[in-house]
């Protein structure tokens, strides 16, 4: 499996796009906001001959989701998410609003509930959807077993830990989910996280502030 990983927006969020020898792909967390953002994701899936089979969000805050209208228009596919964050796409505007930022596109529904356990598949790969509420209810993180890494969201980054005092977060949730769901993990587990640089969960558990 391959990994593109793009920056997006002016928080900024990564954005992931993965594939494999079939040319299948997905993408995690499309942030683009701007339209040159929009057009270098468009440029780099025609120039690799891609196929986009799922949209998946780790979560629903906006930064995270300012594209899903684009992938939507551009290429057919409907987010797929966790249930218990469906109140965000309400919010977004609001959320915007409080940040002074305008959406370019009416926040769109989840098109499909995504549960701990799922299986997204595309070409050979397969990610596993895990549930580690607490940055927000529906957070979800999604491994790779196959190539050892996750894709965490905001619930994990390099030496700090997702905020946990937006409506729905739980900071001794998110404590208790990540030593449970992620920490169990091999150490050589890579985290690409949703903002800033990948890290391990061996240099998590032995570093990060949070957990000493």
């Amino acid at each position: 499996m391959k990994i593109k990983r793009f920056e997006f927006n002016m928080f900024p969020v990564n954005c992931y796009v993965l594939y494999d020898e079939t040319n299948e792909a997905v993408v995690i967390d499309p942030g683009c906001y701007y339209e040159e953002e929009k057009e270098k994701f468009k440029e780099f899936i025609t120039r690799k001959g891609l196929t986009l089979k799922h949209l998946i969000n780790t979560h629903l805050h906006f930064d995270h989701t300012f594209g899903n209208a684009f992938i939507q228009k551009e290429y057919g596919l409907t987010a797929e998410a966790h249930k218990a964050d469906e109140f965000w796409i309400e919010e977004a505007p609001k959320q915007s609003r409080m940040f002074g930022i305008s959406l370019n596109d009416k926040p769109e529904p989840i098109g499909k509930y995504l549960h701990d356990g799922d299986i997204i598949t595309f070409g050979n790969s397969k990610l596993e959807a895990i549930h580690v509420p607490g940055h927000s209810p529906g957070s979800l993180v999604f491994y790779s077993e196959a190539n050892g890494c996750i894709f965490s969201g905001d619930v994990l980054f390099q030496g700090s830990i997702g905020r946990a005092d937006l409506a729905g977060g739980n900071f001794d949730q998110l404590i208790e989910g990540i030593c449970s769901r992620l920490f169990i993990l091999p150490s050589e587990t890579v985290v690409y996280p949703g903002h800033g640089a990948p890290t391990s969960i061996a240099s998590e558990k032995s570093e990060n502030p949070f957990f000493r």
